[in-house]
């Protein structure tokens, strides 16, 4: 977690010992991706980045478990004793990742372990995801070489002492807000591709009113340079003049997609700001330019929500019922193994039709995403930087030997 004031909330915690100055925390109830939206038309969004910090944070990761010795790796794998692992690894006979291993080292997932010069299979748990949320400003790209040598997002990012931070999709220049990083390929796969169906939620401010027939254009669907694009929702948000704001979703990724699609009607997009990615909503208070790191439990969620959104969307029911067998399935239409229209005579197969616009794929009998609201996940990221600094300020007043009995450390 990194530099993100909260100063809008006016619940604060009681100093700490030394008389440092107190950390301004939010109030219990969580904010949910409307109040965000709100608070972005109102101005408040931009009023929070401009306040100064109250305290500093050390922009650093919490600290990961130790991985295993290797002396004791090659032992719970039948090479021997401890003691005699550690005679092989001073007369130079054990090697890891072709170098010549030295006692004590520490063994990470994926390194290759050699006795007397052959390979030993053993079992290591990979690490834990780790996932940031980075609030990105305007001005940076999604990059880590950029031919143009431009600011890049990951310029910013705490260092990984194992992997690497992979981007969970991308934002262009010009547009800001919520933008997820995580250690892990597969978590970062699960959460972009279209399969799983992930909404997108921005706060869109454009030149002039949408009508009622734009709208609808919009909702079923426009046509791209690259294909038909739609929005799952769009909503008003008021506005000022001939700047209005909506609240829209969107279910894929695809480059500037959002701006192609105004543009398309009539609109050009003169502010472009991300405020959800599936259950995760920018985190309240966080700075632009900022980034915080999710708990285990913030995880954990992320990883149930996209799990949920994923179920089914091969378009085939995944569920089972309770006595274990397959749900029902429609009757199949005759002529045709699949369950469409009869196929023409003659072996010609009917050409598909590629005019109508690419929707997200849906789950039989229910939206691509159930809505986080209505499930027992809920939304992500509200309120976890207002609770990792009510943590953080409850450590700092318990000192850094935790709690005290009759003036020692447990």
């Amino acid at each position: 977690m990194n530099d993100a004031p909260t100063p809008d909330l006016p619940t604060e915690l009681p100093p700490p010992e030394g008389g440092a100055p107190a950390v301004p925390v939010a109030s219990e109830g969580p904010a949910s991706e409307a109040s965000l939206f709100d608070q972005v038309v109102s101005g408040e969004f931009d009023a929070l980045d401009e306040v100064a910090e109250v305290v500093p944070h050390k922009r650093i990761l919490t600290p990961m478990a130790e991985t295993p010795k290797l002396h004791k790796i090659l032992a719970q794998a039948g090479m021997g004793s401890r003691l005699e692992m550690e005679q092989l690894i001073l007369e130079g006979r054990i090697s890891v990742n072709n170098e010549p291993a030295h006692v004590g080292q520490r063994i990470q997932f994926g390194d290759q372990i050699k006795v007397n010069g052959r390979p030993i299979r053993f079992r290591i748990d990979p690490p834990p995801p780790r996932v940031i949320a980075y609030h990105k400003p305007v001005g940076e790209v999604v990059t880590h070489d950029d031919p143009q040598n431009r600011p890049t997002v990951f310029r910013r990012l705490p260092k990984l002492h194992q992997g690497k931070w992979q981007s969970v999709g991308r934002l262009d220049l010009n547009t800001e807000g919520l933008l997820l990083f995580t250690s892990s390929g597969e978590l970062a796969n699960k959460l972009m591709h279209p399969r799983f169906g992930l909404v997108r939620e921005y706060a869109v401010r454009v030149l002039g009113s949408l009508s009622k027939e734009e709208k609808q254009t919009l909702l079923d669907g426009v046509r791209l340079d690259d294909g038909m694009a739609q929005f799952g929702s769009i909503e008003a948000g008021g506005g000022e003049g001939s700047n209005c704001w909506y609240r829209v979703t969107i279910s894929e990724g695809r480059n500037r997609e959002v701006r192609r699609m105004l543009e398309a009607v009539g609109h050009a997009v003169s502010r472009l700001i991300r405020i959800r990615y599936g259950a995760m909503v920018l985190p309240r208070g966080l700075k632009r330019g900022a980034w915080m790191e999710l708990d285990e439990s913030d995880i954990d969620a992320l990883v149930r929500a996209a799990g949920s959104a994923g179920e089914g969307n091969d378009g085939v029911a995944r569920e089972r019922s309770a006595d274990g067998e397959r749900p029902a399935q429609a009757p199949r239409a005759p002529g045709n193994r699949r369950g469409g229209p009869p196929a023409p005579r003659g072996g010609q197969r009917r050409a598909p039709d590629r005019s109508a616009p690419r929707a997200a794929a849906k789950p039989a009998g229910g939206s691509a995403q159930p809505d986080p609201l209505k499930t027992s996940v809920g939304y992500i990221g509200a309120d976890s930087l207002s609770r990792q600094r009510k943590q953080e300020a409850q450590r700092q007043r318990s000192g850094p030997g935790g709690q005290r009995r009759n003036g020692r450390g447990r």
